[in-house]
């Protein structure tokens, strides 16, 4: 039984680190289609980091699932325990950090209306 968990752990990282390369990559090839076609590097940039930085937080859910499945199914002592509560730890700050600049505002705050747009009874 072990082993099969280990392997589904690993089925996760190898999907975690395929999903951020994958992501990248078509990624890439949009931020180059989109500069093509419009020759502004601005805008091209600003979603260019956006879908990366959206690969990068569906990736790290992957490989924090992973090691979770390892950790508390395959060697459940308190050393490792501890080590996976300091990986989820950093992983969780990363995924909040790139969620924060993503949107460009905390979570607990307020979407903004488009511009343009009006909000109902205004």
């Amino acid at each position: 039984m072990k082993e099969i968990i280990e392997r589904i752990g690993e089925v996760l990282d190898f999907a975690g680190v395929l999903v951020i390369a994958a992501g990248t990559a078509i990624a890439t090839v949009a931020f180059v289609v989109r500069y093509v076609r419009v020759w502004r590097v601005g805008d091209s940039y600003r979603l260019f980091r956006q879908d990366v930085g959206r690969a990068i937080l569906l990736g790290l859910e992957l490989l924090v699932a992973a090691d979770i499945i390892r950790t508390v199914a395959v060697s459940p002592t308190f050393q490792s325990v501890g080590v996976l509560a300091v990986i989820v730890a950093v992983r969780t700050f990363l995924s909040f950090s790139l969620q924060v600049e993503l949107e460009g505002r905390l979570p607990w705050q307020p979407k903004q209306a488009p511009a343009g747009t009006q909000e109902p009874g205004s």
